[in-house]
C-alpha cells in the first residue's frame, strides 16, 4: 500500500492528511481514484461483462427498432431465412440462430426434394424437438416432378450432366426460389474448405435478385464444425457417422473412402470438377443465380 493511500485512509477516519497545497483535496482525490482502480482490477471481469451486456442490449434495441421500421416487417413475412441442407454445417448454423434470435426474428428452412435419405428426413423432426422451433420444408411442385420423371425416367441423373442439373432445377432450384421469395436476406452454411470451387466463398455477397446472402461459416474448417457440434450438443445427420461428409439427395450421394475428396460422394459418376447442384452457382457478373 502506498504512502498516499495510507494518508488518505487516515484522513477519512479523522486523521490529518498532509497536502501539496495545504487543502488536502489533491491527495484525497488521488487516493479515491486509487481505490476505484483497485476495485476495478478485482472485479474487472464482472464489470466488463456488465458493460458488454448493456451495450449489446442497446445495439439490439436499435437493430430491432430499425427492422420494425422497414416496409416488410408488418407483412407477416420474416425478412431473413436461414437455409439448412441437412448437413453438419447447417446444423451448427441452426444452433447459432437459436441462440441469437430464437424463432421470432428469422425463419429456418430446408428443401425436401422428395428423394432424401430417411436419416435426413428424421433429422428435421429431431431438430424441431431439440430446439422447439419449426423448420419450413419446401417441396418441389409435384406436377413438374411427374412430368420430368415421365419424360426422362427416375434415373435420368445418371445419363448426363444436363439431365442431372435439370433434375436439380426441378427438385431444388424452383423450391428454393419460393422459399426466398419476398426475403431480403438468406444465410447458408457454405465453407471454403468444402471444395476448390468454394475456396473463395465470401462472408457476404448478393444473389442475382439483389438479396443479401450471408455465409458466416466461410472460414470454418470441418474440424471447427464438429468441435462446435460436440460442445453444444447439436443434433446432426446420422449419415455423417457412415462416412457421408457431404449429403444431398439419396440417388446422388454415397459414402466416401479414406483419402477421398470431401465432395467425392456427390455425383461420383461425373467428371466435372465443380460438383454443384446450382444453388450456389454464380452468373457472369459474379452473383449467385
Amino acid at each position: 500500500m502506498s504512502i498516499q493511500h495510507e494518508t488518505f485512509e487516515a484522513g477519512a477516519s479523522g486523521g490529518t492528511a498532509p497536502a501539496d497545497d495545504g487543502s488536502g483535496v489533491e491527495v484525497k482525490a488521488r487516493g479515491y481514484w486509487e481505490q476505484v482502480w483497485r476495485r476495478f482490477r478485482q472485479d474487472r471481469v464482472a464489470i466488463m461483462a456488465g458493460v458488454f451486456i448493456v451495450l449489446t442490449g442497446v445495439y439490439c434495441g436499435f437493430a430491432m427498432s430499425y427492422c420494425k421500421s422497414l416496409p416488410f416487417w408488418n407483412t407477416g413475412l420474416l425478412p431473413i431465412v436461414f437455409v439448412i441442407m441437412g448437413i453438419a454445417d447447417g446444423l451448427a448454423l441452426t444452433m447459432g440462430v437459436n441462440l441469437i434470435t430464437g424463432t421470432d426474428d428469422a425463419a429456418i428452412g430446408t428443401l425436401d426434394t422428395g428423394v432424401l435419405h430417411a436419416e435426413t428426413r428424421a433429422l428435421v423432426t429431431r431438430l424441431e424437438a431439440h430446439y422447439g422451433l419449426q423448420v419450413h420444408l419446401m417441396q418441389p411442385a409435384q406436377d413438374a416432378v411427374i412430368r420430368f420423371v415421365a419424360r426422362n425416367g427416375e434415373r435420368a441423373m445418371y445419363r448426363s450432366i444436363e439431365l442431372r442439373k435439370a433434375c436439380c432445377a426441378v427438385r431444388k432450384l424452383e423450391p428454393l426460389s419460393r422459399l426466398l421469395a419476398g426475403r431480403t436476406a438468406w444465410v447458408t452454411g457454405l465453407r471454403r474448405d468444402q471444395s476448390d470451387h468454394r475456396a473463395a466463398v465470401p462472408f457476404s455477397e448478393r444473389d442475382s435478385q439483389g438479396r443479401l446472402k450471408l455465409n458466416p461459416l466461410a472460414d470454418w474448417t470441418w474440424g471447427d464444425v464438429w468441435h462446435y457440434i460436440a460442445d453444444n450438443d447439436v443434433p446432426y445427420n446420422q449419415l455423417h457417422d457412415q462416412f457421408y461428409p457431404s449429403i444431398g439427395c439419396a440417388p446422388c450421394t454415397r459414402a466416401i473412402a479414406l483419402g477421398e475428396d470431401f465432395r467425392a460422394g456427390r455425383w461420383w459418376w461425373e467428371d466435372e470438377a465443380a460438383k454443384e447442384c446450382g444453388l450456389h452457382i454464380k452468373d457472369a457478373e459474379g452473383l449467385t443465380v
